[in-house]
């Protein structure tokens, strides 16, 4: 988190300054210091300790004096002072999806925006059309964006609640007083957003972990504190709620606080049918408690298989445990191989050979490396001389490594469903990923059209983060699915679940129905980082959510048999 709060002041700091039309070379310095910080996977603390700052990509002398002065006391002076010279509220507009700097500078020195809510009523009213290349379709953007933001502000991405769940769990699971300690509700459930944070923990003194727990750095503020449960709001603005249960409750209380809502009423009502009652304390006959340490044993009580968290949700998972019919859920160590990452050829930060040593070190057989296509120039999409360069290092690579690197592209679709490499390019890839980049407006019946065409290329192998969805950015884009998972299965098409954490496209939803339509899926990280390859957690979690199995998933075949499966 404190990586992420020092990125997130210098990316404020370089929006200020563009705002204010300061130096262009000083803009890109602090946003690539950003990235880079973002990116770090020690926490920046013990990196300035040990004297490696300099080490990071991006910061100089200058930025690691910033960085080590928020270290020691939580503010950085120039950016204080740099604050006071714009509006309070100005850089809130920057997180609407399409407002960049330039015209967050333009609302302001024309109409004296400097705040969301009053951008809203200007957007609303239609009073910002015809003002200087504004027009009213930039007033619906604006006003879809404006939404995106608020839902985002409601909640947050897995990726984001995961991570601040671990680090208050790290910092807790070792002491001698906690027994137990486990993530509850929707992040439990791996749900694709999550409201708070839910922690329970079996301890003989509460006082002390409760103490513990609100004084931990990340913590900004108190806002509640007692003796089985306490909430606290984290630096970035996040909720975490710990409660302290009894050893003999512990499983009660987990599946209670783990929900969902739907699936506890159903189980409820089921326990009273056999003439039981079970609460958050445990399974009851009566008055006389029978069962609540463990989850296992209350759907044991009930006649039930043991339901997975990610299932919970009143999908029929109760009736299938029922009939023990529950699917053999795919998990994170079925996994072979990523078939989606980039490297320093595209826009990743990290070499091939960078890539494929972690990929590697986490066990998989194998590993697809597709950098983007030609027309992709934002993303340094490549052209036939830097592919031809790319292969003959795979080469290299493939007899130096134990892990196989596949020879990749993720390759741009046109407006169309046309690829930006000729068929004779794309046959000679070993793995090709296509993937919606732009005109994400298009009707419903164009995009379905432009995945369709894709699934009838036979050199295209999987469609990436298929509806195009990006959490806070951008909202999915209206597909005919039916008509799209029909094709996409008739012609041996994979269908990619992104384990990005903002994308997890497909969503669990489209997931399932896209398995019940006989597709295959494959689970992909879409790295640009090393760090990214941790993401996989979350795909196979989304995964599990849509009810897969190992045998609907192609990555976890071995090399050999996913070279075949391919169409």
């Amino acid at each position: 988190m404190l990586n992420q709060q020092i990125a997130d002041i210098f990316r404020n700091i370089a929006h200020i300054l563009e705002i204010k039309g300061d130096n262009s070379f000083r803009i890109r310095a602090y946003l690539r210091a950003a990235d880079s910080l973002e990116n770090v996977t020690e926490d920046l603390e013990d990196v300035q300790r040990e004297g490696r700052l300099l080490e990071i990509e991006g910061v100089g002398k200058d930025l690691a004096a910033k960085i080590s002065e928020f270290i020691g006391f939580d503010k950085i002076k120039y950016y204080e002072e740099l604050k006071k010279t714009v509006p309070a509220k100005l850089l809130d507009l920057l997180d609407i999806p399409g407002v960049g700097p330039k015209t967050a500078k333009l609302l302001y020195d024309k109409f004296k925006i400097s705040d969301i809510e009053t951008l809203e009523k200007y957007a609303k009213e239609g009073s910002l059309r015809n003002t200087f290349g504004l027009k009213e379709k930039t007033e619906e953007n604006i006003l879809r964006g404006i939404e995106l933001v608020k839902k985002g502000r409601e909640r947050m991405d897995l990726g984001t609640a995961f991570l601040a769940a671990e680090k208050f769990i790290s910092a807790l699971k070792g002491e001698k007083y906690v027994e137990k300690i486990s993530t509850a509700g929707s992040l439990r459930r791996m749900k694709d957003t999550v409201g708070d944070i839910d922690i329970l923990v079996v301890s003989a003194d509460s006082k002390k972990v409760m103490n513990d727990f609100v004084k931990l750095k990340d913590v900004k503020s108190v806002l509640a504190q007692g003796e089985t449960k306490s909430s606290v709001l984290t630096r970035d603005g996040l909720q975490a709620d710990l409660r302290v249960v009894d050893k003999e409750s512990f499983g009660a209380a987990l599946l209670y606080f783990t929900g969902s809502k739907s699936h506890n009423i159903k189980l409820r009502q089921l326990a009273l049918k056999k003439g039981l009652k079970i609460n958050e304390y445990g399974a009851y006959k009566k008055d006389k408690r029978i069962a609540g340490e463990t989850e296992e044993e209350i759907y044991k009580l009930l006649g039930l298989s043991y339901i997975e968290p990610e299932l919970r949700e009143d999908l029929g998972e109760i009736e299938a445990a029922s009939k023990k019919k529950l699917p053999n859920l795919v998990g994170i160590t079925d996994i072979r191989g990523d078939l989606h990452m980039h490297s320093e050829y595209s826009d990743g930060h990290y070499s091939i050979r960078d890539m494929a040593l972690v990929s590697q070190e986490k066990g998989y057989e194998y590993i697809a490396v597709t950098d983007h296509s030609i027309s992709l120039r934002v993303a340094n999409g490549l052209d036939l001389d830097r592919l031809n360069k790319k292969r003959k290092e795979i080469e290299k690579l493939n007899k130096e490594l134990e892990i196989k690197i596949l020879f990749g592209a993720e390759v741009e679709l046109d407006a169309d469903g046309n690829c930006d490499y000729s068929d004779r390019v794309l046959s000679s890839f070993d793995v090709v990923i296509a993937a919606i980049h732009s005109r994400f407006r298009q009707s419903k019946k164009k995009v379905t059209e432009r995945l369709i065409r894709a699934c009838q290329n036979k050199n295209i192998d999987i469609i990436a983060h298929p509806t195009g969805r990006l959490w806070g950015v951008r909202d999915a884009y209206e597909i005919d699915f039916g008509s799209f998972f029909k094709v996409a299965a008739d012609t041996g098409t994979f269908l990619e679940i992104s384990s990005y954490p903002t994308r997890l496209d497909l969503n669990d939803v489209n997931a399932r129905m896209a398995k019940n339509a006989g597709v295959r899926l494959a689970v992909s990280t879409d790295a640009h980082h090393v760090v990214h390859l941790d993401y996989m957690c979350f795909g196979v979690a989304c995964a599990r959510r849509a009810w897969l199995s190992k045998n609907d998933i192609v990555n976890v075949l071995p090399l050999k048999d996913f070279l075949k499966a391919k169409k």
